[in-house]
């Protein structure tokens, strides 16, 4: 064997194995990377599924509000005796009814930022102040109650579908 000969093989015997070490490194730290972004993937399709079944929920609670604010008013619009017992468990219902869109629009807010926890809370008012007014008001102009809190709900519902198609 040439002394050439031999100066390759001591470098390929000496350097081939440093070659693979370094793209054992290399494929090491890429699949950190990859596992990294799954992680981070599977993190946000957790959140994301969080999110929109809260969204559907406050949904259907904003809903019950206004069935319970027109029970209320149609309850109240009848008069007094047993409709004021009716009446008293229809105001209990409304009320409870804004408080659980009250606690999801909070979580739902809480995913958000400031200006969305603004919006949120202010919608939680007007619903609440619609349920103290609806027994005094007739059931014709309870559509009239609703208005700015209709606007504010299409806003939130806005946000959700927004979500939903990420």
């Amino acid at each position: 064997m040439s002394e050439r000969e031999a100066t390759i093989r001591t470098a390929v015997v000496t350097y081939f194995p440093m070659f693979i070490a370094a793209l054992s490194l290399i494929t090491s730290i890429f699949n950190g990377y990859l596992n990294s972004k799954f992680v981070d993937l599977a993190h946000h399709n957790v959140e994301r599924t969080e999110y929109l079944k809260t969204c559907k929920e406050v949904i259907d609670a904003y809903f019950q509000v206004k069935f319970r604010a027109d029970i209320l008013s149609e309850t109240a619009a009848r008069g007094a005796g047993a409709a004021a017992n009716a009446a008293s468990v229809a105001q209990i219902e409304a009320g409870n009814a804004a408080s659980k869109f009250a606690a999801l629009g909070t979580y739902l807010a809480n995913l958000q930022g400031e200006a969305a926890r603004e919006q949120y809370t202010h919608l939680t008012w007007e619903l609440e102040k619609i349920v103290r007014e609806a027994a005094k008001t007739p059931p014709a102009d309870l559509g009239k109650l609703f208005e700015q809190a209709d606007r504010m709900f299409s806003a939130m519902n806005n946000d959700c579908v927004r979500t939903a198609k990420q």
